[in-house]
C-alpha cells in the first residue's frame, strides 16, 4: 500500500529521527502543525499499512521505520515505471537523461554511475 502525501512527511520524520515518541514528533513537525488527533490517526493508518512500528513506554509509544527509505523509494520508481513508462526502465531513463535538466557534469557523472555498475556486474 501505498503512504498519501501527507503519510510520507510524517515517515521523512520518522526516518530521520527515530525512534521517535510523538510528542518528539510533534514538536519538529513544520507549520502549520496538525492537530495530535490528526498525527495519530496517520501513525494509526502507517501501522496498518505496515510501514510503522512502535514500543510501549507507560502510555506513551516510542515509533520506528519497518520499511527503510531506500526500499520505499525503490518502490515507488518502480510503480512510476510501471504507470508512465510501460514497466521499461530503459524508457525511464531516457525521460530523465532528456528532460532533467541535468548539466553536462550531471550527466558525466550519471554515466560514471552507470559504468560503475556494469563493471560491478561483470565481475
Amino acid at each position: 500500500m501505498k503512504l498519501s502525501k501527507s503519510e510520507e512527511k510524517l515517515m521523512e520524520l520518522i526516518w530521520s529521527n527515530q525512534p521517535i515518541f510523538m510528542k518528539e514528533l510533534l514538536e519538529i513537525i513544520p507549520a502549520p502543525k496538525p492537530a495530535p488527533s490528526t498525527v495519530a490517526t496517520l501513525l494509526k493508518r502507517m501501522q496498518q499499512k505496515g510501514y510503522v512500528g512502535f514500543k510501549l513506554y507507560g502510555n506513551s509509544r516510542q515509533y520506528h521505520a519497518l520499511v527503510e527509505k531506500p526500499e520505499y523509494f525503490s518502490g515507488q520508481v518502480k510503480t512510476i515505471i510501471k504507470d508512465f513508462f510501460s514497466n521499461s526502465p530503459l524508457q525511464f531513463a531516457s525521460f530523465f537523461t532528456k528532460k532533467a535538466d541535468l548539466t553536462t557534469e550531471e550527466l558525466e557523472e550519471l554515466k560514471g554511475l552507470v559504468e560503475t555498475e556494469i563493471k560491478r556486474r561483470k565481475e
